[in-house]
């Protein structure tokens, strides 16, 4: 056989369908698994899927020697000590010049240690966030590729026709930028993705709890959402799923789902970042909380029995005015969310120099990708009139839309805590406009306390300098 275009590593279905994507676009691609049951498979799946250009191999050696040179291999495969096992047992049979793109959900200092020692090795190495699931992967996803720029000029014409295709801005991939911006970028992205994603649980727990909603109008609420500013992925799968009935038993599939999200670290790790980076992003640290709250089902079971009560206003809810409120709340909040991942990104572009394209990264997220919105076509113009806007919400569009929409959120707000009814990322995100647009916060309380107990003194807004005062002996000579 004549030497394929590409290679790709670890068969799992994100694996394979990245691979069928690959070849179905015309590019004839090698594939490799450890499990060589997976080749197999996969190979199958070629053959019934049009008779694809994939080619399987069972060995190291034979994969990447059937791979045209310079050689690049996409791995695949869980991240942490499973990537550097592939690592090791591909750079054993690459030359000098060939290249290794790591398509998982790594950190991205990984990825920089290892384009380093890949570097010394003669290697290229890009570190590429793919987001989409199983379906993007197949079909087209929103790739993030990140680390060597000669790297990905070896895969551009790839990455152009397999990424998720927008008619209006084009395929759903960019150079993000050096080492680990791209993995760094991606995990940013499952950030907001969290934060999406509580947020349309709050606006679903409000709807049904307060407002008594039943899923069949849950379902028509949310496709009518979907066709206007708050068209999205997940808005739309929403509505999917209130529509779906128990196979295994009378009722909707969604309320014998149990109420504990997992996680696989990311959002975690993005919150992590924004206290690193001193950014407040509170709507997604919202998310996270509200994800291991939900892991303490047997406690939360018991405390329920504890804390037994009506906790319901008792005030006529118009169901009409609450929807149109509860749309509103949600646009608004999802707004902040946006900001806050958007400002993490920038911060850490500052001090790694990476001169990230903030515009450019809503563009890319605009298909494929799970938190694909319309509304980050707005993100993207947004940026396109001020490449150094501080934060989204001071762009003029996003300040009138959410200057519109307060009351409304407000409402909201209100109406769920009267109810008993848990809304921390819609608080959160109201609670972060309403600190971000105040001239003067009680901030000056705190640090008069720090010089109190720690002499960290403290700025006057009167006059320059730094000041101390001995609070504790002025307070007391006066007894």
């Amino acid at each position: 056989m004549a030497l394929t275009r590409i290679g790709l590593a670890g068969l799992a279905v994100m694996g394979q369908n990245l691979a069928l994507n690959i070849a179905e676009k015309g590019f004839p691609i090698s594939v490799y698994n450890r499990t060589t049951s997976k080749v197999d498979e996969t190979v199958q799946r070629a053959k019934l899927e049009g008779n694809l250009p994939l080619y399987g191999f069972h060995d190291p050696a034979s994969f990447v020697n059937s791979i045209q040179k310079p050689r690049v291999v996409i791995m695949l495969v869980k991240a942490g000590a499973p990537v550097d096992q592939t690592i090791a047992t591909l750079a054993a049979h690459l030359e000098q010049g060939d290249c290794i793109v790591d398509g998982g959900n790594e950190w991205y200092e990984n990825t920089e240690r290892r384009e380093k020692a890949m570097e010394e090795r003669g290697l290229l190495y890009l570190g590429m966030g793919v987001s989409g699931g199983e379906e993007g992967a197949r079909h087209g996803p929103s790739m993030m590729p990140g680390g060597s720029l000669e790297a990905y000029q070896y895969i551009e014409d790839i990455l152009l026709k397999v990424s998720a295709q927008v008619p209006d801005s084009g395929p759903c991939v960019t150079y993000i930028g050096k080492g680990g911006s791209g993995n760094f970028v991606k995990m940013v992205h499952n950030g907001i993705e969290y934060g999406d994603m509580q947020l349309i649980a709050e606006a679903y727990d409000v709807l049904k709890s307060v407002g008594k909603l039943t899923n069949g109008e849950l379902q028509q609420v949310f496709a009518e959402w979907n066709k206007g500013e708050l068209l999205s992925f997940l808005v739309e799968i929403t509505a999917d799923i209130f529509s779906i009935k128990d196979d295994q038993g009378e009722g909707y599939l969604v309320d014998k789902v149990l109420d504990k999200t997992g996680m696989k670290g990311t959002g975690k790790w993005t919150v992590q970042q924004a206290a690193e980076l001193s950014v407040a992003a509170p709507t997604i640290e919202a998310s996270l909380d509200s994800r291991f709250l939900s892991g303490l089902k047997d406690e939360r079971v018991a405390a329920s029995k504890i804390f037994q009560g009506d906790y319901s206003s008792g005030e006529t809810v118009n169901k009409a005015q609450l929807i149109e409120d509860v749309r509103k709340a949600l646009y608004a909040s999802k707004i902040c969310s946006y900001a806050q991942g958007m400002n993490i990104i920038k911060a850490k572009s500052t001090e790694k120099g990476w001169g990230l394209n903030l515009g450019e990264l809503a563009r890319i997220w605009k298909g494929g990708c799970i938190i694909r919105a319309s509304f980050l076509d707005r993100i993207k113009k947004a940026y396109d009139r001020n490449g150094e806007l501080a934060n989204l919400l001071i762009d003029p569009e996003f300040a009138q839309e959410i200057m519109d929409r307060q009351a409304a959120w407000r409402r909201v707000v209100c109406l769920a805590i009267n109810n008993g009814v848990s809304t921390p990322g819609m608080s959160a995100s109201l609670a972060y406009f309403d600190s971000y647009r105040r001239d003067r916060l009680p901030a000056n309380l705190v640090q008069a306390q720090r010089d109190y107990f720690g002499a960290h003194t403290y700025e006057r807004v009167d006059m320059p300098g730094s000041f101390h005062t001995e609070w504790y002996k002025i307070a007391n000579s006066k007894i």
